[in-house]
Order: C-alpha cells, then structure tokens, then sequence
C-alpha cells in the first residue's frame, strides 16, 4: 500500500489509528503502536519478511532434574478485559533490545527477570519458538515473537512480581504439570474460570505436545 494513501486518524505515545485507503473510496481501519513510516501494510516484501515484532512473548518451563516439568505463568490485569488473566511473561521490545544481534531474546530475557524475578542462565535453553505473530491482523499490525525459555536452575522460592513496570498489575502465578495444563486447554478457562488470551493457549499447547524437548 502506498502511503499517501494512508492517513493518521489518531495519534498518542501508546496507540494510533490508520485509515489504509485500499481503493478509491474504500477505507480500512488499524489499530496500531507503530509510526506511518514503520507499518506493515507500507512495508515492502523484503521489509515485511524481515521486520521485527512489536513485543515478545515468553513460554517458561522449569525443568528441574527430578522433578516434573511445569510451564510457568502469571495472572496479570488486562485492562480491556477488566481482570486478572492468565498470561505469558511478555512485553514490549525496548530500542536498546536492538542494539544487540538477538533483539527478541535479549528482549525475553528482560521481561522474564522483570515479571518473573528469574535469570535466564547459561544452564538453561532459549530459543525463538515464531519469529513474528500478528495478534490479529483484522484489526491491527500488532505482533508478537513467541520464545521458549527452558530452566533448568531456577528456584521457584526466587518468582517475585516487584519488578513490574508502568501500568503492569500482577496477583501470582500458576506452575501447571502436563495434566493441569491439559485440564486447562480442556475447560477453556483458568481456576477462577476466567477465559484467558489466545497466546496463552498456545503456550499450553506447546507444552503438553512436548515440540519444546526437541530442541532443549
């Protein structure tokens, strides 16, 4: 899409709105936090293959020797939800994530010492699960980079909240077996039976298919 055939119809630090003009008269509407010059939908081919996400998003197991493996999440406050939901450790890819060669994973391994209090160590397995994930691109460009963080060291007694930042509001976390995560997908909703978000679902699937072995 050509840009002079986009135009800005909201504009603030957090969030604006495109028109994308498609055809003479024709409008579509995104929701989006990126500037006109960055958009998707202006993006060439090669632009598009090779752009970065807005976000990442992190599956976190604890495989302990011993012990069963288990995925970690959080119940973190959704404001357009209204409620503490199940969530993944996940945020937003900082300009200083792009100074290094790995920006996703510099970035997962930020939000995880943030939201979740633990370090990613040299023990433990990372690695990029999806590159690039649109959130729903019916309505926004919105993406996220889906990573698989495996520790192996990490002490459950060390999970802490109190690095979170900004709007974030967290009320504990939620460490599933394979069977309470099965139980999860299943039901469709988590223990207080509040529905939970798509991404989240794709966590669980990850984890009970077991596809994370293959390369931890």
């Amino acid at each position: 899409m050509d840009k002079e055939n986009i135009k800005s119809l909201f504009d603030s630090p957090y969030l604006r709105v495109f028109d994308l003009e498609y055809a003479p008269g024709r409008h579509y509407y995104d929701a989006t936090r990126r500037t006109k010059e960055d958009l998707a939908a202006a993006k060439s081919d090669g632009e598009f293959r090779k752009m970065l996400p807005d976000a990442v998003s992190c599956i976190v197991i604890l495989d302990r020797p011993d012990e069963a493996p288990r995925l970690l999440l959080s119940h973190e406050f959704r404001y357009p939800a209204g409620r503490y939901l199940l969530s993944l450790p996940a945020g937003l890819i900082d300009e200083k994530d792009k100074d290094g060669p790995e920006p996703v994973l510099a970035a997962a391994i930020r939000e995880i010492r943030e939201e979740t209090g633990l370090e990613v160590t040299e023990e433990d397995k990372i690695f990029v699960v999806n590159p690039l994930l649109f959130s729903s691109p019916g309505m926004t460009d919105e993406s996220n980079g889906l990573v698989c963080v495996v520790l192996r060291s990490a002490d459950e007694g060390a999970l802490s909240q109190e690095g979170a930042e900004g709007s974030e509001q967290f009320d504990g976390f939620s460490l599933l077996n394979r069977e309470e995560a099965l139980k999860l997908l299943q039901e469709g909703r988590d223990e207080n039976g509040y529905y939970y978000p798509l991404v989240t679902w794709g966590a669980l699937m990850y984890f009970i298919s077991d596809l994370w072995k293959a390369l931890a």
